[in-house]
């Protein structure tokens, strides 16, 4: 919904007029928000603060993420706690840092960076349990610089940038701790039936809470995204799909993605993305998604064309996101031989969803908001996050044939078709059709031998294939070389 970004003193007096680099960190930025800018200048030339927005709705055209006296306050997400009408989510937050302090962010239900500049110019910044939205920081010659993306801060910090991490709040003059987030009360299921029912009530109300100024859904074709776009069909009959596929190798998504259109009688928009596409938009991917992995790389290209696609109609969209971490849905990782016990394999699901926002939710931030497209998903609701948790393994990965998300596939099966309700999970990439096409085209541009004299990066991460090498050259023509760590990938079995 927006883009935050800051640059506060921890000193005195800032020589420079701190709003023409703060307004370089918004132009940075902009593609997160194009349709207001607001900055705030701090007193005594301690720096400024400034956000940039999308209007959901022709009602929210007034600031809704920076208030207009210290502390100030700057806010991008979604929160879903109880408010009298009409009060924004920026006019809860600041009730609940006046009344709470630091421990507000305990309390807060929602989707959520934010960021308080004090009087005294301490800067609290924190992120929530998920970390769907993102926010970067770090500190040169006792200036605090913070932004929603890396790529704000790369004319101010070149070696120690940092980015918060889910549950964390950090402040300048107390450092980094982590929170306790706010856990709605969920019963415990105690059978499989109870489960499903539990499940099914969950999901219908968090979609339900996210209906407001949403005119799309991105409709894959798989099981989680037509179980949302069934759910909205229910509170919004003229909500539209929309899918993209790779032309030249539109694999099983688009099959099943007009399959659910038809079976729900929904207007289907559907983009077939070209090979002049992804040759074009290889180095702005990298500069959007700020990674040079190469999963990552094809998923924003796909997510890209999506919320290109959207943004002619709708500034919000309802997403599948997060159902694979919290149903078991990662089969190469959950379904592997060498996963040995029931234990083993909670113990991997949580760390596939404490890394999300650093693997899929970073490709999913980042490809809408390339379009100031404000993407809602509705499996990352707090209570079914806790709910799931709840839920034994056995009822995610049921049966002697292994069924991944089974108790997901049963709370919905009568809103499906059948082919849907029992479609195989396949990567995202891979289910678009781009992962064949990528070799092909990056092929072209590197030779894949390449990688046996250069395996690493500079820092070390190895190189997950020659398309890794090529995006890596690509990354450190946009980005200082320190940048680089912050491209993460995880093997869960080392």
């Amino acid at each position: 919904m927006a883009s935050i970004c800051g640059i506060v003193s921890q000193h005195g007096k800032i020589e420079e007029d701190s709003t023409k680099p703060l307004g370089r960190m918004i132009k940075l930025t902009r593609h997160r928000g194009p349709d207001n800018v607001h900055v705030r200048t701090l007193p005594d030339n301690r720096g400024a603060v400034g956000a940039c927005e999308i209007n959901l709705t022709p009602r929210t055209t007034h600031c809704t993420s920076i208030n207009n006296d210290p502390p100030y306050i700057l806010f991008d997400g979604e929160l879903y706690n109880d408010r009298p009408d009409g009060q924004s989510d920026l006019e809860l937050f600041l009730e609940y840092w006046e009344k709470y302090e630091r421990d507000c962010f305990s309390r807060l239900n929602g989707s959520f960076v934010a960021a308080v500049v004090e009087k005294d110019e301490e800067v609290i910044i924190a992120r929530d349990s998920v970390g769907a939205r993102p926010l970067f920081f770090g500190e040169h010659n006792n200036v605090f610089y913070f932004c929603s993306e890396m790529k704000g801060l790369i004319d101010h910090i070149q070696f120690d940038i940092h980015e918060l991490a889910p549950s964390q709040l950090f402040s300048t003059k107390k450092g980094m701790r982590e929170y306790r987030p706010f856990t709605p009360e969920v019963p415990q299921p105690e059978t499989l039936d109870q489960a499903t029912k539990a499940v099914r009530e969950s999901i219908i109300q968090a979609v339900e809470k996210r209906m407001d100024g949403v005119e799309a859904v991105s409709l894959s074709g798989g099981l989680d995204s037509s179980i949302i776009a069934a759910i909205a069909k229910e509170y919004n009959p003229d909500i539209k799909l929309f899918t993209v596929v790779v032309q030249s190798a539109p694999g099983p998504d688009l099959e099943n993605a007009k399959l659910m259109a038809d079976f729900l009688g929904m207007k289907h928009y559907v983009y077939e993305i070209t090979e002049p596409d992804i040759v074009d938009f290889i180095s702005d991917a990298i500069w959007y998604l700020e990674s040079f992995d190469e999963d990552c790389i094809s998923g924003i290209l796909s997510n890209y064309y999506a919320s290109k696609l959207v943004k002619s109609h709708s500034n919000a969209v309802l997403v599948g996101e997060g159902a694979d971490e919290l149903f078991g849905g990662y089969r190469m990782v959950l379904k592997n031989p060498k996963v040995k016990s029931p234990e083993q394999r909670e113990r991997l699901a949580r760390k596939l969803l404490d890394i999300a926002y650093n693997t899929a939710l970073r490709r999913l931030d980042r490809g809408w908001m390339a379009n100031a497209v404000c993407y809602k998903a509705p499996f990352l609701d707090s209570r079914v996050v806790n709910l799931t948790q709840k839920i034994p393994m056995d009822w995610k990965i049921y049966g002697e044939k292994q069924i991944e998300k089974y108790v997901l596939r049963e709370a919905f099966r009568d809103m499906l078709p059948e082919q849907i309700a029992n479609r195989e999970k396949l990567r995202f990439a891979m289910g678009a059709g781009m992962d064949d096409v990528m070799d092909e085209l990056v092929s072209r541009k590197i030779d894949p031998g390449e990688i046996k004299q250069r395996p690493k990066a500079a820092y070390g991460l190895p190189f997950a294939s020659f398309k890794e090498l090529y995006y890596y050259d690509e990354f450190l023509k946009l980005f200082p070389p320190a940048y680089e760590k912050q491209t993460i990938r995880w093997d869960p079995f080392k």
